[in-house]
């Protein structure tokens, strides 16, 4: 119980983290006029956070060694939470991008530190229900956060936003600080500067690459300048974690098949998981002409039905095992991803929440299990280095999804043009396809993947 009740309290950074993201979402076209900028280039508010999530979590790992994971912890809450009110106070889309990355600074420690927590205090026979718990807290968030946006911004300002994660913040440092032990961790030893430096470029420069792809907003030979720093320095840094001891991206994790089939499938399932929170809200309130209230009380049903799924996977894991819950889940999340290309004015309302349900359902499951899965087989002593890999990977395919995503929105629109429910066709079916290409590499798991920790039958 108590090592539960320590999982829940260290969950309430993930359940601030998502009602701050899942608002964010709802409150982009309001931002737009507030702004006065085009919807679309909102998308650098979600992927600033986003990058400096994805710059600092390789950091994280050695960082809560050093100084423990629960003091980093909550030093990482207290940043976020600064970042939030700085957001609030933002004049502008470039302030408003500059706090973001404050708060992605904090948001950079609390997601690898976190999991690292729940996975030392949980016995492994207990991993898939202690990571079911862990993310439980992340799906009441994205319940609450997009109602919660429409009525703040039906009956306030677009800073409120930002400033309800204060209280949400607070309460959840004082549950970690009185449930959440000290945890004892071997001596990180020295910090790879060198690869941090090469990973940080790495990362910084994809994401650039990604965000101003078919823009316009750079010279096309800066772009191609992009993308030789991001290959030179992707190179450079595999050739140096493979001749390291204790790289900042412990790289040779990936042996393990689990840790490889979690990392490089969750990664492209993450892509839907950032794309769909941009383009959803401009569909709904933009493309079919919703309040943000509507929109976030409709949106709410994605997270209804990922809490349904929380009491079942560890039952249906326990049954069929975690290669056939990826490979069925992904089948089915992949079609209900793009079923919102298909949206008008006439869609039944009643179809619009059935689908949604069911994304979130199947999604549900596929998370969980490839959440767990990933650390069926790494040794004890390499779990926050899985970790924190494993954020770093999450991280990068968010970013590129809000970057896929407005791409293919500002292709379909063109220079000037509207936002009308047909021009989301295009983008919602390319995410549902790359949704879809994780089923191959789940499917290359062993049956029996996992089964020590799932008490698979």
């Amino acid at each position: 119980m108590a090592a539960r009740l320590a999982t829940v309290a260290v969950a309430s950074a993930l359940f601030m983290e998502f009602i701050d993201s899942t608002a964010l979402s709802t409150a982009l076209p309001t931002l737009a006029k507030a702004f006065h900028t085009d919807p679309v280039h909102l998308k650098l508010a979600l992927t600033s956070y986003i990058l400096a999530l994805a710059v600092g979590a390789p950091a994280s790992g050695w960082v809560a060694d050093l100084f423990g994971p629960r003091r980093v912890f909550m030093a990482a809450m207290a940043a976020f939470l600064a970042g939030s009110v700085l957001c609030g106070f933002s004049h502008s889309l470039a302030q408003l991008v500059g706090f973001r990355i404050v708060q992605g600074m904090g948001g950079a420690m609390m997601t690898p530190v976190g999991r690292q927590i729940v996975v030392g205090l949980a016995p492994r026979d207990r991993l898939v229900a202690a990571m079911s718990w862990f993310t439980m807290p992340a799906l009441v968030g994205p319940l609450l956060g997009p109602p919660l946006a429409g009525i703040l911004l039906g009956f306030a300002d677009w800073p409120w936003i930002f400033f309800i994660n204060v209280p949400v913040g607070l309460v959840g440092m004082i549950a970690v600080g009185r449930l959440v032990p000290r945890l004892r961790q071997p001596d990180p030893g020295r910090f790879d500067t060198r690869g941090y430096l090469m990973a940080a470029l790495a990362i910084t420069s994809i994401v650039a690459v990604a965000e101003t792809a078919g823009a316009g907003l750079i010279p096309p030979l800066w772009q191609a300048v992009g993308v030789a720093v991001a290959v030179a320095a992707s190179g450079a840094y595999v050739v140096h974690a493979m001749r390291t001891d204790k790289p900042v991206l412990n790289l040779r994790l990936l042996r393990y098949a689990t840790y490889r089939a979690s990392v490089t499938g969750g990664s492209l399932v993450r892509l839907v998981l950032g794309a769909t929170p941009f383009l959803m809200p401009l569909l709904l309130q933009i493309g079919l002409g919703w309040s943000p209230l509507q929109a976030g009380l409709v949106t709410i049903w994605t997270a209804l039905g990922a809490m349904v799924s929380k009491p079942v996977v560890a039952r249906l894991i326990r049954r069929v095992g975690f290669r056939t819950t990826l490979v069925v889940s992904n089948l089915f999340g992949a079609i209900l991803t793009a079923a919102p290309a298909f949206f008008r004015a006439n869609t039944s309302i009643p179809l619009i929440l059935v689908i949604l349900a069911m994304g979130g359902f199947v999604r549900s499951l596929q998370f969980t299990a490839v959440n767990t899965v990933a650390y069926a087989d790494v040794p004890p002593e390499t779990v926050g280095a899985a970790s924190t890999l494993s954020t770093v990977a999450q991280q990068i395919g968010l970013a590129l999804g809000i970057s896929l995503g407005g791409l293919l929105l500002h292709l379909t629109v063109g220079h000037g043009g509207a936002l009308t429910p047909d021009r989301f066709v295009l983008p919602f079916l390319a995410i549902g396809a790359v949704s879809l290409m994780a089923g191959p590499v789940y499917h290359r798991l062993s049956p029996n993947a996992g089964a020590h920790i799932s008490g698979q039958r």
